[in-house]
């Protein structure tokens, strides 16, 4: 018991002593002796993160001219607006393997006043163009397609029924900037297509994926 009541008073003293500690040296009578010390911050606007967008010129629609018919189909052809892809992103934002894609897809041709007659999305064709240089042959326009009366190139005979590559990028951080792309669009037809005024909507989608 002596052991343990000296132990306490021992601690006691040790606690005195370190809150004696912390009252510092008296001040002297009189104004106290201060100088200022400025501080200063410079605080820098927050980063707006970038991002990719797609945006179409002149978008008052396409009038397709008939232009080069034959003895095996009817033709009518026109240029799709530029299409504007601008990547503002720096490359710390953008993630490895990133890549985008534009994709073009045709609803069908449906005449003015008589909904039952149509021509399907299958009849109209694209030869997309790349206006813009790619600098690493990172940025492509899309392959053309060829409505399903085929044109002759080649090209596959499936028209815009389903989603057709416009323009792409394999790797977004080898190119950051803007990119505009067209394309020639060629609606062939059977020979004895009704006549009429047709009309279609043709979607443009821009997809961003890791």
């Amino acid at each position: 018991m002596k052991s343990s009541r000296t132990t306490q008073i021992l601690a006691t003293s040790v606690l005195a002593l370190a809150l004696a500690g912390v009252a510092g040296p008296a001040m002297a009578d009189g104004d106290p002796d201060t100088d200022g010390i400025e501080v200063s911050v410079t605080i820098e606007p927050l980063r707006v993160p970038g991002q990719v967008s797609m945006t179409v010129a002149d978008n008052n629609g396409v009038t397709l001219t008939e232009n080069g018919s034959n003895a095996a189909a009817r033709q009518f052809t026109g240029t799709l607006p530029t299409v504007t892809v601008t990547d503002t992103r720096l490359p710390d934002e953008i993630p490895a393997g990133n890549f985008w894609a534009v994709v073009g897809q045709s609803s069908q041709l449906v005449a003015t006043g008589d909904p039952a007659k149509t021509i399907g999305p299958e009849y109209l064709g694209w030869a997309p163009h790349l206006l813009t240089g790619s600098t690493t042959g990172a940025v492509e326009a899309g392959e053309p397609i060829s409505s399903v009366v085929s044109d002759g190139t080649g090209a596959p005979a499936v028209g815009l029924q389903g989603q057709e590559l416009l323009v792409s990028t394999a790797n977004s951080a080898e190119e950051i900037g803007t990119h505009k792309v067209n394309a020639d669009l060629a609606l062939r037809t059977p020979v004895d297509v009704a006549a009429g005024e047709y009309h279609s909507a043709l979607t443009l989608s821009l997809f961003n994926q890791s």
